[in-house]
């Protein structure tokens, strides 16, 4: 279970990483808050990026 719980946050990391920094909707700041929450808060910082920061 726990090597489980390890990808999802690992999959939810990137893929915010790779969001924030594909596309020009953020400014660089931005991008570095996007990644440091991701880095640190990966599985609460995806569900809170696809509600609020894809738009």
């Amino acid at each position: 279970m726990d090597k489980l719980l390890y990808l999802v946050g690992l999959v939810c990391m990137v893929w915010v990483i790779y969001d924030v920094w594909s596309k020009d909707r953020y400014d660089n700041v931005g991008k570095i808050i996007w990644t440091i929450a991701a880095i640190f808060f990966n599985i609460l910082t995806a569900i809170v990026y696809a509600i609020f920061g894809r738009r």
